[in-house]
């Protein structure tokens, strides 16, 4: 094992590797001029230096990618202890924002960086946290294009999960992949739903991207043109296929559900070339508003992908990636494994948590122009980012509401009725007897050792919440048949009682 003298010692005196190590363990004799121990340590420092400068993309990018800082820290080293040259490509990348150039927050340039880093319109170069939902797409579409047969497929999920981004990726991937294999380029129709003045245009719009559509009467509607032109037989054998992205697709939900019943029906025709992806929030759209296409008994019922709500470590690694290009630290990592984690306890709904952190920035710009202000000539404060208390009143101002503030302000038992009524209310049946609800809130009372009210008592706090637009209560004889639902959105009361731990009962809230 090779042994590194302290601080005190000379450098050409240290022992970095014996000959022993170098050979295996195997005594090797030759006759040229043997070596001094210090010309090893030189070799073995170069080379740990090369390759460590060598693993680094840019100095830009960590200052200890320069071999001229490591050595320095080498010879400085107040402990006397060196680390391993051998380090973990990921402890790296993320160190690597605790050693970057400084960050001066009084610089227009460089707050505008970080805040263009942190919008929601700029587009990341890869989609991370999202690789297993991509390639299922891809697959998808990739088995439709070599097969040249028609499909849907359906993708759903909370806001802000990466739906919209991932489809923009893979749309890319798979005309790569098509100019790879030698296939006929895709036809590309992506439509955002809510920017069609009425729902039926998207058939104008995938008419109108067709290349064979001029051929058909023109005298008939778009969807009819579209039925008719894959219906019959194409004379070209390499007739493209079409791949329409239809984003926010539930605003295609009319009355009688017909424009979202044609447009899945486009796929089942004989001749049809399209690969349909719709894209929204409901996860059971398909069940609820296209309950034709399941006793049609065909191939036109979409297959279904769902996207997660990020988790903690996820919305941490995506504001990682953002940020780690810059070349500077704008942010404390406690800052940002806070916001995180309460974004991903709340809704875990990424546009969320880079608002936050925006928010956050910005209050640290109001707070340096404040002192610049008062002080035109105080020099800049080290570690001068974004620390944990800018991120706590970010996270305030982003969720706070009247519901919330409504809510951290009800009396102890009152909350936990709200806690019993969120969850009693998870699971699809959205109302409850009066008798049900205060059965689950005796039970949360018993839990956290709290003495229960009665029912009457009960009674009287349901109709104070209901009063405050928290509950919803029907109207019954008997008190205890009344029936109680939600008023509130469930993300409200997880993050007022849960975010901000104030009462007993927030532990019954997960």
């Amino acid at each position: 094992m090779p042994t590194i003298a302290g601080p005190s010692s000379s450098p050409h005196e240290h022992i970095v590797a014996a000959r022993s190590e170098n050979t295996g363990g195997r005594e090797v004799n030759t006759p040229r001029k043997r070596k001094l121990r210090s010309d090893s340590a030189a070799e073995v420092t170069s080379t740990a230096i090369v390759n460590e400068s060598l693993k680094w993309k840019s100095p830009r990018r960590c200052i200890v990618s320069s071999p001229r800082t490591l050595t320095k820290e080498v010879e400085e080293d107040s402990k006397g202890e060196l680390e391993s040259p051998v380090i973990s490509a990921v402890e790296k990348r993320f160190d690597c924002l605790d050693v970057k150039s400084k960050w001066n927050p009084r610089d227009d340039d460089q707050m505008r960086a970080v805040k263009e880093a942190l919008h929601v319109s700029k587009a990341p170069s890869t989609v991370v946290c999202r690789e297993d939902e991509q390639k299922r797409v891809l697959e998808f579409v990739k088995g439709c294009m070599e097969q040249k047969k028609a499909g849907s497929l359906y993708i759903c999920g909370c806001p802000g999960t990466g739906k919209s981004l991932s489809m923009e990726k893979v749309r890319q991937q798979a005309e790569d992949w098509a100019k790879q294999e030698g296939l006929p380029c895709l036809e590309t129709v992506s439509v955002n739903c809510t920017s069609l003045t009425k729902t039926t245009d998207i058939f104008s719009k995938i008419l109108a991207e067709n290349e064979t559509g001029k051929k058909v009467n023109g005298s008939s509607s778009p969807l009819q043109q579209l039925q008719v032109l894959f219906s019959q037989k194409q004379q070209s054998s390499s007739t493209k296929m079409m791949l329409i992205i239809a984003d926010e697709m539930d605003y295609l939900i009319t009355r009688d559900r017909g424009v979202l019943h044609e447009l899945f029906m486009l796929t089942t025709l004989p001749f049809s070339r399209c690969i349909l992806i719709g894209v929204a929030n409901a996860i059971d759209l398909a069940d609820r508003f296209l309950p034709k296409l399941k006793s049609l008994n065909c191939k036109c019922k979409p297959l279904v992908v769902t996207f997660r709500a990020y988790s903690m470590e996820q919305i941490l690694r995506i504001l990682q990636e953002r940020l780690v290009e810059l070349p500077y630290v704008a942010f404390q990592s406690k800052a940002l494994e806070l916001c995180a984690r309460k974004v991903s306890a709340a809704s875990g709904d990424m546009r969320k948590a880079l608002s936050v952190c925006r928010s956050a920035l910005e209050i640290l710009e109001t707070e340096v122009k404040v002192s610049t202000d008062q002080e035109s000539q105080s020099p800049i404060t080290e570690n001068q980012v974004v620390k944990i208390d800018h991120m706590v009143a970010a996270l305030s101002k982003t969720f706070k509401s009247p519901v919330v503030d409504t809510i951290q302000s009800l009396p102890q038992h009152q909350q936990i009725i709200v806690c019993s009524a969120a969850k009693a209310f998870r699971g699809s049946k959205k109302d409850r007897s009066i008798a049900e609800l205060n059965k689950l809130y005796t039970e949360i009372c018993k839990s956290s050792m709290i003495t229960p009210a009665g029912i009457t008592e009960f009674t009287n706090m349901c109709t104070v919440l209901n009063d405050q637009g928290i509950l919803k209560l029907s109207k019954a004889r008997d008190d205890k048949l009344k029936r109680v639902s939600l008023r509130v959105d469930e993300a409200d009361i997880t993050f007022a009682l849960k975010v901000y731990t104030i009462q007993p009962c927030t532990l019954v809230s997960k």
